[in-house]
């Protein structure tokens, strides 16, 4: 089993930046891949951000792609989304997630990650 917890998350105004983070534990992640997901009302989970834990190779989102920097630190166990000039629409329930498959590319869709985080709000005023 994997635990997830994500932190970081609050109420910022459009161009500023907040910066999540998601400590896991539990069973080692370090084979995994984690990603990043939100969720708006009335939206489908939609992919944001993915990172191979060894290597730590990455992938974005095209809406996020050049705002957004996914990390991690091995140390700590735990994976940052680092998010700069935020806007209205960045607005949602930020997750994170671990796919446990050992091998493959970093996936996009929800249904491919095992465990879950609880979610951080994230707010975007303009």
């Amino acid at each position: 089993q994997v635990q997830l917890v994500e932190s970081g998350g609050g109420l910022v105004q459009a161009g500023g930046s907040l910066r999540l983070a998601c400590a896991a534990s539990g069973r080692t992640v370090i084979w995994y891949r984690m990603g990043w997901f939100r969720q708006a009302p009335g939206k489908e989970r939609e992919f944001v951000a993915g990172i191979r834990w060894s290597g730590g190779s990455t992938y974005y989102a095209d809406s996020v792609k050049g705002r957004f920097t996914i990390s991690r630190d091995n140390t700590k166990n735990t994976v940052y989304l680092h998010m700069n000039s935020l806007k209205p629409e960045d607005t949602a329930i930020y997750y994170c997630a671990v796919d446990s498959a050992l091998s493959g590319p970093i996936a996009t869709t929800a249904v491919a990650y095992d465990y879950w985080g609880q979610g951080t709000q994230v707010t975007v005023s303009s």
